[in-house]
Parts: C-alpha cells; sequence; structure tokens
C-alpha cells in the first residue's frame, strides 16, 4: 500500500471530530500550525457537518459555552500549554478532550495534569499530524524562513526552526507508521546532517516508532542550497504555475485584482481533497490545461441543455433535485476558467514564453558566449520585467560564477531599473549557493554536445520540452535511493548503510517546490510498486525564495542582524 500523506491526515482529524466520547456539538480549537493542517485536507464546511459547531483558533477571545465540548488539536509546545493551563484553570465549556499533533513531552503533560483541578479534561492523545499534506506523496513544514540554517553561525532562533522542521519529519513518520531502514543526508550540508543526526536521536530514543515491520523507508535529508536554480525557473504544469504567477498558500489563490474577475471569484480554492478536476490536472501542461478546462465547459453546456426542458412538475421536481450539484459544477466551471484566463494573460504580459525557453537552456546546456549575449540583450529589453530579469541574471550568475562577466551583468541590471539592493542579491546568492557553498552536481558534466543532444530530442518529442528540460537535482538522488546505489561519500549514513528499498522519504530543509512535486508524482506513476514521498521546510515559489534569501544573506539580513551580507 502506497505511502500517502493526504490519507494520514484526514484518518487523524476524523478520529478526533467522530470520537464517540466527544459525541454531539463541540467546538474545534486549533493554533496556528494545526489551523494550516486541517485546512489542507478539509474544507470549513465538511468539519461543520460533523457536529462541530465552531472552528476557532485557541488564542482567540470567545465567551463561555458551558454547554459545549471543546477539543484541542494543537502543537506541544510550552506557549500552548500555558494557554491551555490558563483555560482549564477558569473552564469556560463543558469539558476537554486534547489532542496533540506530535509526540507531547513529559514535562508539558504534567503541567497539564497539574493544572487540570477542576478535573474537565477527559481525555489526552498524541496524533500525528505536524505537517501539511499538499498531495499524496508530498508535504511541507509550512516552516518559512529556513535558509538562515545556512549561515555559517546561525542566529539562537534558528535551532527552534530545526526543531519544527525535525517534528514535521518524525509526524510524517509515525502518521505513515514507518521506520526508516536507513537515514541518509547531503553531505556538503551542515544542516542536512544536524537534522538527520537530531532525527535519529529521537527515533533511536523512543520505542513508539517500533512498528515491527521487516523493511522501512530511505530517509533522505537534503538542502536547498545543493540546487538554487529549481526554485528560479518559470513552470508551466498547472498547480506550479498558479503558485509561482498568482501565490497558492493553504489551497486558496486571490485573483482580486485581475481584469474581468467577478466578485465571487476573487479569492477560490484549488484542493485535490475537495476538487476532482484540479485533482486530475494539477500536474497536466499548459496547453493540455487549455484542452481539459474546454472539455469541463463543454461537459457543463450539455448538461445545462438537458435542464432547459423543463415541461411539468415531475420536470421540475428532478431538476432541483440536480439543482446543488448543477449549481457546484457551475462554479466549478467558472473558478478553472477563470484561473486559466489570468495565467494565459500574465503569460502574454510578462513574455514568459521567450523568458522560460531562455531559463531552460541556461539552466540544461553550457555555452558561455551565445548565454551572455543573450543575457545582455534581454536585460535590455523592454518586454521582460525586472524581477524576470533578475532571475535570469541569477540563473547565468550560478552557472557561469568563474568566468562570467557578473560586473557588466550588474551594471545592466541597474541600467535597466532595478534597485541596487535588487542587484545585490547575486552576491547573496553566490553566498548562499555559489560554487564553494554547494554540494556537487548541479549543472552535471552539460557541454556543448549535450546541448546538441537535447536540442535533437527536443525536436523529435515536441516544441513542449522547450520549456521543460530541466530535471532536479534532487531526482538523480531519488532514483540512486530506489536502486541502493547512494554514495556513501555523497549521501552519508547516519548509522548502518542499509540496502536498497522500494519506498523513500526525502525531505529538503530550506524548502521544496511544486516542480520537484510534480517529478516525484510522476516517478510514483511509473514504478511497479514502492512510492516517493517528498517534502521540505516551506513550498516555495521565485518570489519567496527570494524573498527569505534576502531576509539571510542579502541587504535584509543587516537589519536583522545577521551580518551575513557583504
Amino acid at each position: 500500500m502506497a505511502m500517502n500523506v493526504t490519507s494520514a491526515v484526514r484518518f487523524y482529524v476524523d478520529k478526533i471530530v467522530s470520537d464517540p466520547k466527544i459525541s454531539g456539538m463541540k467546538v474545534l480549537l486549533l493554533d496556528a500550525v494545526t489551523t494550516q493542517v486541517v485546512a489542507m485536507v478539509y474544507s470549513q464546511s465538511q468539519i461543520l457537518e460533523k457536529e462541530v459547531y465552531l472552528v476557532e483558533r485557541m488564542d482567540a477571545d470567545h465567551e463561555p459555552m458551558q454547554h459545549l465540548k471543546a477539543v484541542y488539536f494543537i502543537r506541544p509546545t510550552k506557549e500552548n500549554i500555558q494557554t491551555l493551563c490558563a483555560e482549564i484553570s477558569k473552564p469556560r465549556f463543558l469539558e476537554y478532550h486534547v489532542f496533540f499533533c506530535s509526540i507531547c513531552p513529559n514535562e508539558l503533560l504534567q503541567q497539564l495534569a497539574a493544572a487540570d483541578e477542576h478535573e474537565v479534561v477527559r481525555q489526552v492523545h498524541e496524533y500525528y499530524a505536524e505537517f501539511c499534506a499538499v498531495n499524496e506523496d508530498f508535504f511541507s513544514a509550512n516552516c518559512p524562513d529556513t535558509l538562515q540554517l545556512a549561515l555559517p553561525r546561525p542566529p539562537a532562533a534558528a535551532k527552534k526552526l530545526l526543531s519544527r522542521n525535525r517534528d514535521a519529519v518524525l509526524s510524517v513518520l509515525l502518521a505513515l507508521k514507518k521506520k526508516p531502514s536507513t537515514i541518509r543526508y547531503a553531505g556538503s550540508s551542515s544542516t542536512a546532517r544536524e537534522l538527520a543526526m537530531d532525527i535519529s536521536a529521537q527515533i533511536q530514543a523512543d520505542q513508539i516508532f517500533d512498528f515491527r515491520r521487516q523493511q522501512g523507508p530511505v530517509l533522505l535529508i537534503l538542502d536547498r542550497r545543493d540546487d538554487p536554480v529549481t526554485p528560479l525557473l518559470s513552470q508551466w504544469t498547472y498547480q506550479a504555475m498558479v503558485h509561482e504567477l498568482l501565490g497558492l498558500n493553504d489551497n486558496r489563490v486571490v485573483l482580486k485584482g485581475a481584469p474581468g474577475v467577478r466578485k465571487d471569484l476573487e479569492e477560490v480554492v484549488l484542493s485535490c481533497t475537495q476538487d476532482d478536476f484540479f485533482a486530475k490536472n494539477r500536474f497536466s501542461n499548459f496547453g493540455d490545461l487549455g484542452v481539459a478546462v474546454k472539455n469541463l465547459m463543454d461537459e457543463y453546456q450539455k448538461a445545462t441543455r438537458l435542464n432547459e426542458n423543463i415541461n411539468s412538475i415531475e420536470d421540475m421536481q428532478a431538476f432541483l433535485e440536480r439543482y446543488p450539484a448543477f449549481r457546484s459544477q457551475s462554479l466549478n466551471v467558472s473558478k478553472h476558467v477563470a484561473v486559466l484566463s489570468e495565467l494565459a494573460r500574465l503569460v502574454d504580459v510578462y513574455h514568459l514564453l521567450d523568458v522560460s525557453q531562455f531559463e531552460q537552456e541556461l539552466a540544461c546546456a553550457d555555452d558561455h558566449v551565445l548565454h551572455y549575449r543573450e543575457l545582455m540583450e534581454k536585460l535590455t529589453s523592454s518586454r521582460i520585467k525586472a524581477p524576470d530579469k533578475l532571475r535570469l541574471a541569477m540563473l547565468y550568475a550560478l552557472r557561469y560564477e568563474d568566468m562570467g562577466n557578473l560586473r557588466a551583468v550588474k551594471s545592466r541590471l541597474l541600467d535597466s531599473g532595478l534597485t541596487p539592493e535588487k542587484v545585490d542579491l547575486l552576491d547573496a546568492l553566490l553566498q548562499y549557493s555559489g560554487n564553494a557553498a554547494r554540494g556537487p552536481g548541479l549543472f552535471g558534466q552539460d557541454n556543448l554536445m549535450s546541448k546538441l543532444g537535447k536540442q535533437i530530442t527536443t525536436t523529435l518529442q515536441g516544441v513542449e520540452n522547450v520549456y521543460a528540460q530541466h530535471v532536479p537535482l534532487m531526482m538523480t538522488a531519488v532514483e540512486a535511493a530506489l536502486k541502493g546505489k547512494l554514495k556513501d561519500s555523497v549521501y552519508p549514513a547516519v548509522g548502518p548503510s542499509g540496502g536498497k528499498s522500494q519506498e523513500v522519504i526525502v525531505f529538503m530543509v530550506g524548502g521544496v517546490t511544486y516542480e520537484e512535486a510534480c517529478k516525484v508524482a510522476e516517478l510514483n506513476a511509473s514504478l511497479p510498486s514502492g512510492n516517493v514521498v517528498l517534502g521540505g521546510s516551506f513550498v516555495h515559489n521565485s518570489t519567496s525564495f527570494l524573498e527569505e534569501l534576502n531576509l539571510s544573506f542579502g541587504p535584509a539580513s543587516q537589519e536583522r542582524g545577521l551580518g551575513a551580507f557583504r
């Protein structure tokens, strides 16, 4: 049975709201993290169908509701326990049922027990879901600002970030009931090593991980800094494209401000668990997506014509029975048409076909003379927007750090209207992930001959390949892990190196992308047995990646007292 993080979280949320000990009307109280966890797998209306009277943040002010039961689903943190202890010392609900989303330290349990003088706490359980299930095989710790973990001297607050990442991985392992047969990490990354060691120590110290199964998965800890190229690229599959151009946060997309968008479509939900069309087409490329949305419209129009023939009371009654589904279908069609229309508009306005083709060339082939000439032309062009010029310059800087004319590139960026603070991000990127900072293999052995080979392949396989030549570096490690061929020198093991496994759980500290999630989904679809689950600190698009880069390595890092920028 394939590992499925969405099913695991839904199972736990179902257990909580359907618990026979909490029958009747109840209030579900969440913290900032579990609010996002639940929102990724359940809509508000679906939760309210489970005899949940109200869903609220635990730190919100609320009136006494002595007739209702309180159900807490929260992280076991000192802050949350203090808030909960204050609540049960002056109880405002009939009784309390507490569910922690990860392992709760004994001292916090003792603190909670000591505060329960009124004996209103009926049960305390651990249900492991301290992560956001994005797709069936893709999760996020939803923990931003983790690029600072790559600093030579990370600030004290970074320890909390590392703990959040550790707890997310442990929670996934417990939710899937998996104990790794081996833990590997990117040998070039001290952060990946520290996280791998921490996870291993927690597993060894707690018998809860002994699931009595013969072969566990390979747990592979990677670092974003080894591949800064992937989060800088334009995207052409539905889910990834929406996140890159519009932002896809907690399954929500904001269309407010898009030309001609209806009031009821200013914020829409794109969820794999609530929208069959999105689940089916999230990995479709832009061209195929247009065809799929057209087919969706045709089906809707066909249904509309069927409903035009209302000639009797029986016809009217039959129509009204179908109306909720009919109205839902109408809204779904309108939603996807609105999203696709805005994507198409932005592709046109930003000239992304032209930009993306050059991005792919920079990412996949080595030809300095040609690339430098084309880059300088693009940086002069009034058709290309400033953020895209910066991304192109960054891709050039990463590939040609040693031989490239970066001074001329920076000068051209300034001439084209970018602020000095934005141009400084080129140096920040190289400090974070230049040749001296990242691990091996980012650009492989690409040269002019491999470029020609790729062009021939592109010609044979069709034009869309021009925009999808790039394969994230991570996939090489994933495929090697499935074959049991990870090199000890590149991906050392914590403890025994283990053999090959049909299951791999990958976690990328520093953040992961929808492009990588799409490649993992494609790989899973091709595997006869076993599967791969991918996770990361955060789901990045180019905007969030560059914001974090600025905060930890760019000019903004000085304002935070990190002193990283030089």
